[in-house]
């Protein structure tokens, strides 16, 4: 008898030691989603639309990618007319921006003959080193994703770019 009482009590203090553990994960994850360094499916959209709206009254046709934090499409825009080649170019420039966090005109500087990068392009299965890839960061200066537009000429890619950063604030 005696026994049997301390076996529940034991089994009492261990469920209430489980049911506070799980108590202090679940708070604490829920502030960690909160706080969350990756961008969302209405910021991709505002961002590529954003792009694509400076593309428009420039008279360009340009492919727009947005990519998460984590490099993966999120959103994609493909103006009617814009060349088909431009599709992965858009996609590789944005990504390629998120896994160095720079634009891809600066590791462009990087990576030419004789500077610190050179040949960086074929690693990664293929990266863009030309301008149009540019990273987005949120309010507090965290590198939530970013953006590659190709199909027209750098600068251009790089202007609309900048449109679609510049939403994201």
């Amino acid at each position: 008898m005696i026994k049997q009482k301390i076996n529940s009590r034991m089994r009492a203090v261990f469920l209430l030691s489980i049911m506070f553990f799980l108590g202090v994960f679940w708070v604490t994850g829920s502030a960690i989603a909160s706080e969350s360094t990756d961008i969302t499916l209405e910021q991709a959209l505002v961002i590529v639309s954003a792009a694509r709206e400076r593309a428009e009254k420039k008279g360009i046709l340009v492919n727009i990618a947005v990519v998460d934090a984590g490099a993966n499409l999120m959103a994609f825009v493909r103006m009617d007319g814009a060349f088909l080649g431009s599709i992965d170019l858009a996609i590789k420039k944005a990504r390629t921006s998120r896994l160095f966090n720079m634009s891809t005109g600066t590791l462009g500087g990087l990576s030419q003959p004789g500077e610190p990068l050179y040949n960086i392009e074929i690693s990664n299965a293929g990266l863009i080193t030309f301008p149009g890839g540019v990273p987005l960061k949120d309010k507090n200066g965290n590198i939530v994703g970013a953006i590659g537009v190709s199909g027209a000429s750098v600068e251009d890619d790089h202007e609309a770019a900048m449109a679609g950063v510049a939403a994201l604030k």
